[in-house]
């Protein structure tokens, strides 16, 4: 099965595609989608069609994004969710199932603890799927994004929330 991860950005978006097998993954390809355009409205379509594009080249079954978190500036959240919708969009469009995770989520999977640095992130990556080229951070964030659904998936959580987790949500509200 083919998963395409989405690293999402209103600048620039990080893709990785993996063939996910039973026993193992494969690095199948991975890249940056420079986004053009001077306007929010042309980047976001932007990101819409060149998605689309990968997806007609390379037939995932499956996308998985990175949620929107929470940064200093609220400006920048707000694009880099919409970059996210325009991904979203695409991938629904196709036909595509749809994860979700969290940064924590995809560096704890990936290294083994949430706190991992992006330095740490991109060594696993290549390691993992056997990459000897240089990848851009945000094509190795793209797949690593992939990674972590491929383990989630695999091991029949396909929804990309750790239940531990959702257990101590839960008990907060209490």
């Amino acid at each position: 099965m083919i998963i395409l991860g989405i690293d999402p950005g209103s600048r620039i978006t990080g893709f990785g595609l993996i063939d996910n097998q039973a026993s193992r993954i494969a690095y199948i390809a991975s890249g940056n989608i420079k986004v053009s355009g001077d306007s929010l409205p042309q980047r976001l379509g932007s990101i819409f069609s060149a998605i689309g594009e990968v997806i007609r080249e390379h037939q995932p079954m499956q996308m998985s994004i990175e949620n929107v978190f929470m940064a200093r500036n609220a400006d920048s959240a707000l694009k880099l969710g919409q970059a996210r919708g325009a991904a979203i969009c695409a991938a629904h469009q196709a036909g595509l199932e749809i994860a979700e995770y969290a940064p924590r989520e995809i560096k704890q999977a990936i290294v083994g603890t949430g706190a991992a640095n992006k330095d740490q992130v991109q060594h696993m990556v290549k390691r993992l799927l056997g990459i000897q080229q240089e990848l851009q951070a945000d094509e190795a964030d793209g797949l690593a994004i992939a990674i972590c659904h491929a383990q989630f998936y695999t091991s029949g959580l396909k929804t990309g929330i750790d239940p531990a987790l959702l257990k101590r949500r839960r008990g907060r509200r209490r």
